[in-house]
Formats: structure tokens, C-alpha cells, sequence
């Protein structure tokens, strides 16, 4: 903390040293793409969120601990049928859906996070690196995505390769 921020801080005031700066505005075509790929995911928004959140505590147990009602679950299959836990994975689509809905109002987005992170903050008393990790956990997707794509790649030009095609150009890519 700066020296003369220090004395401006309040008792409960959160640093955020990584704290990214915003992005960039999404263009209509980026927002299209969201909205098109969140559609199919919401569809299944129930079952998809109970995966994640069950990713999530599976792999960072210290974040049940806001959780009374399933922080002593440990066995993924108990989580799945927790009806408090399905639940709160409605709570989280449904916000992520508030969000999805209005990428082309980025008032109405700033004022709905506004209100996720003071109930989280004030209500439940969450510890603000938990929703880094829960997009960590959600983009994880993409990760794997990638790299099987690259494998994908990387197999298919091996058999160009096989069949005697002299080069795969690199200019499409």
C-alpha cells in the first residue's frame, strides 16, 4: 500500500494488488459470440453449474468453508446431490445468464457484479480471490480445449507429412 493511501484505508477496505485493469469493451461480434456459446451452456444451466462448483470445492476445499450446509462433503457424488449445493449453482447461472443477457448495457452488468460482490463481501464474507479462482476453474475449459486442439493439429499434419505433402503451410493459421 502507498504510504499516503494507508492512512485513507478503512478497517475492511480490500487491496487487490493483482487486481487486473478493465478490459477492453467488447465489440458487437465478441458479445454475439458469448451470447450464441452461453445459450447452449444454459440450457443445461443446473447441471453444468453443479460440475463447476464441484470442480471448484474438489480442488480448492478451503472454499466450503462459507458453505455450513455441504463443507464437511468431500465425495463429488454426495456434492452432485446436495440440494443446497445445486441451488447455489443456480444462483451462480443465473447471475453469469444477468450478465450474458446485458453485454450490450454495461451499466446494467456493472450494477448487477456491484451487488454479487457486496452480498459477498458484507453477507457471506467470501474472500474476494475466490472468485479468480472460480473463473480459473470455469476457463479451464478453454485450456483443455486448446491443448486438444493442438493435439488435433498436430496429428493431422503428421499424416500430411506421412503422405508426402512437402510442406503444411503456416500462412492460415
Amino acid at each position: 500500500v502507498e504510504p499516503e493511501r494507508r492512512n485513507e484505508m478503512k478497517e475492511g477496505d480490500v487491496e487487490c494488488d493483482d487486481r487486473p485493469e478493465r478490459s477492453e469493451p467488447l465489440t458487437d461480434a465478441e458479445r454475439e459470440i458469448i451470447q450464441d456459446t452461453w445459450g447452449i451452456v444454459y440450457k443445461n444451466c443446473e447441471d453444468v453449474g453443479v460440475s463447476v462448483l464441484i470442480r471448484f470445492f474438489v480442488n480448492f476445499p478451503s472454499a466450503k468453508q462459507y458453505f455450513s450446509q455441504f463443507q464437511d462433503m468431500e465425495d463429488p457424488e454426495e456434492m452432485e446431490r446436495s440440494s443446497q449445493l445445486r441451488h447455489h449453482a443456480r444462483r451462480v447461472m443465473n447471475a453469469i445468464n444477468t450478465v450474458v443477457e446485458n453485454l450490450h448495457d454495461p451499466e446494467k452488468v456493472s450494477s448487477v457484479l456491484a451487488l454479487v460482490g457486496k452480498a459477498h463481501a458484507i453477507k457471506h464474507k467470501v474472500e474476494p480471490m475466490y472468485f479468480k479462482i472460480l473463473s480459473g476453474v470455469l476457463l479451464e475449459v478453454q485450456m483443455v480445449w486448446t491443448k486438444l486442439m493442438g493435439a488435433v493439429y498436430w496429428h493431422v499434419t503428421g499424416a500430411y507429412t506421412d503422405v508426402g505433402w512437402l510442406q503444411v503451410s503456416s500462412s492460415a493459421v
